[in-house]
């Protein structure tokens, strides 16, 4: 196990740092994690959190024990999931994306949350602003509505004549009133219309597929949430069968997608373990500034666009960080 120092505040009383006291007394640090989605579709993004935690020397079921939670998509869960992980005494708790967070504030105003994801902590309320968090939350912000706008971008650069993008949300997920709109704003600009087209579960993909190619959209833009996220092989393989150019995040792209522009989420997720390590040392959540994504990966899927009988421009496949052939 790691060596801890010990903490002296003013007074002389000693307060220990969470896995210092941990250690002391032989008792793992228990980490709380909150999915909304499920275990399956975001198991790349937990080994970048457990990977992490490897690399900061935390040792599963010695220095560190994991409590998993998973919603399977069912945001409504997500309220009871985080109360059962405060019942087991967690010392902090991870999740991801606007309903996780959520959930885990409305349940908890003691207990260090970190975001490993959101799209924008601010806007939500969650944190008072990005520099000075205040409360009990930290975490990783990645420009939302920015990103949005700029797959439009690469959209209309694929396909110059596209006048309409349909967009792919999760109604029950409350960041998409806050994406849409900026959204909307940025595709004006760039003389596109973009439509929403909502789903709840992976059961109202087809239907909504079948509604866009009824609607003769052309293109499909995905939200990044955790329900989405978690499914974007089902998407991907619907979007190719309905002849329509796909752009979400780079697991899209991966997964058969068209182009995937968006941050490496076991990176980021491999980045939440830094903020754990961090309050388990005793900083508190509030002294610990959101950080932004800085990085952007841009995933282009050749054999797709080969698909769709697409000729792809030079440029974009010169800017493409990776080309999946």
């Amino acid at each position: 196990m790691r060596r801890r120092e010990f903490i002296t505040l003013v007074g002389g009383s000693a307060a220990w740092p969470l896995a210092a006291r941990a250690q002391q007394s032989g008792k793992a640090s228990r980490i709380g994690f909150l999915g909304a989605a499920s275990a399956s579709g975001y198991a790349r993004q937990v080994e970048g959190f457990r990977s992490g935690l490897h690399e900061l020397g935390y040792i599963e079921g010695i220095s560190i024990v994991i409590a998993y939670r998973w919603a399977e998509g069912n945001y409504a869960r997500l309220p009871e999931l985080a109360a059962e992980l405060i019942r087991s005494n967690v010392d902090v708790i991870v999740t991801h994306g606007t309903p996780g967070t959520l959930a885990a504030k409305q349940a908890t105003v003691t207990i260090p949350i970190v975001m490993a994801i959101i799209g924008d902590p601010v806007g939500t309320g969650f944190v008072a602003s990005l520099a000075h968090p205040g409360g009990n939350i930290t975490g990783t912000s990645f420009f939302g509505p920015e990103l949005g706008a700029k797959r439009i971008e690469l959209l209309r650069e694929m396909l110059p004549r596209i006048t309409r993008v349909g967009v792919l949300v999760n109604p029950d997920n409350p960041y998409f009133r806050l994406e849409l709109p900026a959204l909307e704003t940025a595709a004006r600009s760039l003389g596109v219309e973009v439509s929403p087209f909502p789903v709840r579960s992976p059961s109202e993909f087809e239907r909504a597929f079948e509604k866009m190619q009824q609607e003769d959209v052309k293109a499909v833009a995905v939200q990044d949430e955790g329900m989405l996220t978690a499914n974007v092989t089902e998407i991907a393989a619907l979007a190719i069968g309905r002849k329509l150019l796909s752009i979400g995040n780079n697991d899209l792209a991966q997964a058969g997608g068209l182009i995937g522009y968006g941050v490496n989420f076991f990176e980021i997720f491999r980045r939440a373990a830094v903020f754990v390590d961090k309050i388990l040392k005793g900083t508190k959540p509030a002294d610990i500034p959101i950080e932004q994504a800085a990085r952007f990966h841009f995933v282009l899927n050749l054999k797709t666009a080969r698909a769709l009988g697409l000729d792809v421009p030079t440029s974009m496949l010169l800017r493409a960080d990776e080309v999946i052939e």
